[in-house]
């Protein structure tokens, strides 16, 4: 055979996956030969083509779909593979064409309640095959928590079943269309993905080399009954301790104007705290602001309603810094870092601009107590969640349940422990995966997070640390890391930078041995980037380290002027 003839026979089994007798590549080398350049480019993306098709006939998979698909982030097109997996996750495999793939496995990270599938075409260009769940319901029929009600399977399934089914059906794929194991397999993923990534960890501690986990909520019991007192103390008393206000006098609570004054306020205390002025506090939970004390030159009058605040508002503020608590005063969950208050507005402010309806109350915690607290959901939910005054209807097939009736005594009187073992993440001991399996572990969070509170994973990292690894920090960044991000919301956003890589470090640190010592983050503004800083491995921080008395001048926020320490 000659060497064209061999390069040939070869090419055509990676394609296929399949072995041929040496005539059958004899006869295909003259078919090809006897093509056109063109054609013969056609000809190779039919041989991917039926590569792909082919893996619908897996015989211990239940496959729906598989076709070439075009990727918007590469030139280059990819094997898409649809599934199910009993009795109600759907899955998705994004599987580069053989001569793309790296050798990598990738399950992508979910967010939110999920109920779809998610895309990482940006990995899949890189050569990833990446595969990602709807965790077993689709939002399209069961919005939000909905999919929870009187449903202990869908609760399992979205709690860790559905991931690490996902990882096996997407291995089981590899195997059949690469004809070999990946090399290397990793999880990716923020917030309800970081979650997963723990509870990976925890449960399951062979599926993957390495694993990035991303603002966790992995106290998912108590960051939602968190979610949902903070809530209250908007809404309660007739609006009494909302932040916003109405400015107009027309009713209507249209300025938030109070939010920024606040945040002003702390940054004028604290910001400079770390050496520099920039609107982001380097250390928040070393903050010391009052709003009591600190917020007194901004006090109302008795009969103001203008941008000042009065005595119900300043408990909110207190309320909100606390945490939530019971009537012990019990607190069940961090309270929200300094730094963070801009973004209560979208979250947690019930105003004009968002319908008196803020994303809290739309989003993770507005229907939570209803259907994935409680062992025995209490009802469904009231037509408006944002009607302060209805009346939950108590009887009938499906009884109503009001938010505002929830009472965060529930949590500390263990009514939750059902589902909090079904969905917290919050096992501090790894050894299985960390010691055994020799897993890489790297946790991020940004410390202007509103939603899960940065303060609880460094909380549950402290724990892991004392458990897997006696206390040792020394012995604990053999294997993991966490890094703070000063300025960085939940997953993203805010005024510090909160832009990186987040695979790359991990794989660095897998396959070549290279504990990521820091991370450098950037900030863009309209695509330009105007600060640039270390990212420190926990408990070190950023210094400014640059010309002195220049620390103050935007030019200087490079990653060379900072170090850890």
């Amino acid at each position: 055979m000659t060497k064209i003839e061999t390069s040939a026979f070869t090419y055509h089994s990676l394609l296929t996956g399949t072995k041929h007798s040496y005539l059958s590549a004899l006869c295909l080398v003259a078919s090809l030969t006897a093509l056109p350049s063109s054609s013969l480019a056609q000809a190779a993306s039919l041989k991917q083509t039926q590569a792909c098709e082919a893996l619908q006939q897996v015989r211990n998979l239940t496959i729906t779909e598989a076709t070439v698909r075009e990727n918007d982030q590469s030139d280059s097109p990819y094997c898409y593979v649809r599934g199910i997996i009993s009795p109600a996750i759907h899955f998705h495999a994004q599987l580069p064409l053989i001569g793309n793939w790296n050798g990598r496995f990738l399950q992508w990270g979910d967010g939110g309640k999920d109920g779809d599938l998610d895309f990482a075409n940006h990995r899949v260009a890189e050569g990833y095959a990446v595969t990602n769940s709807n965790t077993g319901h689709d939002s399209g029929t069961e919005p939000g928590s909905a999919f929870g009600y009187n449903n202990r399977q869908a609760e399992i399934d979205f709690g860790y079943r559905a991931v690490h089914l996902t990882v096996m059906a997407g291995k089981t794929l590899v195997n059949s269309y690469y004809n070999r194991a990946p090399d290397y397999s990793y999880f990716e993923g923020c917030s309800t993905g970081g979650r997963q990534g723990l509870m990976e960890a925890q449960r399951y501690p062979n599926d993957f080399d390495g694993i990035v986990a991303g603002a966790p909520v992995n106290y998912y019991q108590a960051m939602n009954a968190a979610g949902t007192w903070n809530l209250q103390r908007m809404f309660k008393d007739n609006f009494a301790g909302n932040l916003a206000i109405d400015s107009t006098g027309d009713g209507q609570r249209d300025s938030v104007e109070l939010v920024r004054i606040l945040n002003a306020a702390v940054l004028q205390k604290c910001d400079a705290n770390d050496g520099i002025r920039d609107g982001v506090l380097n250390n928040p939970l070393a903050c010391d602001f009052n709003p009591s004390s600190d917020l007194s030159d901004f006090m109302c009058p008795s009969s103001s309603t203008g941008a000042c605040f009065n005595q119900a508002q300043i408990q909110t503020i207190a309320d909100f810094y606390s945490g939530p608590y019971d009537s012990n005063g019990t607190i069940i969950y961090p309270g929200k870092t300094k730094g963070s208050e801009l973004d209560w507005i979208g979250l947690f402010v019930p105003s004009e601009s968002n319908g008196m309806a803020p994303g809290m109350l739309r989003g993770p915690a507005g229907d939570h107590v209803n259907y994935l607290f409680y062992e025995q959901d209490p009802g469904v939910t009231i037509p408006n969640l944002n009607d302060t005054n209805y009346s939950a209807r108590a009887g009938g097939m499906n009884p109503e349940f009001h938010w505002l009736d929830f009472s965060v005594d529930d949590f500390t009187n263990g009514d939750a422990e059902l589902m909090s073992s079904i969905m917290d993440a919050t096992d501090p001991d790894l050894s299985s995966f960390l010691k055994s399996r020799g897993g890489k572990l790297i946790v991020y969070h940004g410390l202007s997070d509103a939603l899960s509170v940065a303060t609880a994973t460094v909380n549950y990292f402290n724990d892991m640390v004392n458990t897997t690894f006696a206390g040792s920090f020394n012995d604990a960044n053999d294997s993991s890391r966490l890094f703070l991000a000063p300025g960085m919301g939940h997953c993203g956003g805010g005024p510090g930078p909160n832009s990186w890589d987040k695979l790359v470090p991990l794989v660095d640190w897998v396959e070549n041995g290279v504990a990521p010592e820091s991370l450098t983050a950037t900030h863009s503004t309209d695509g330009n980037i105007d600060d640039e800083r270390l990212l420190c491995t926990f408990p070190q921080q950023a210094r400014y380290s640059g010309p002195a008395g220049e620390e103050n001048d935007p030019q200087n926020w490079i990653a060379e002027n900072f170090s850890c320490q």
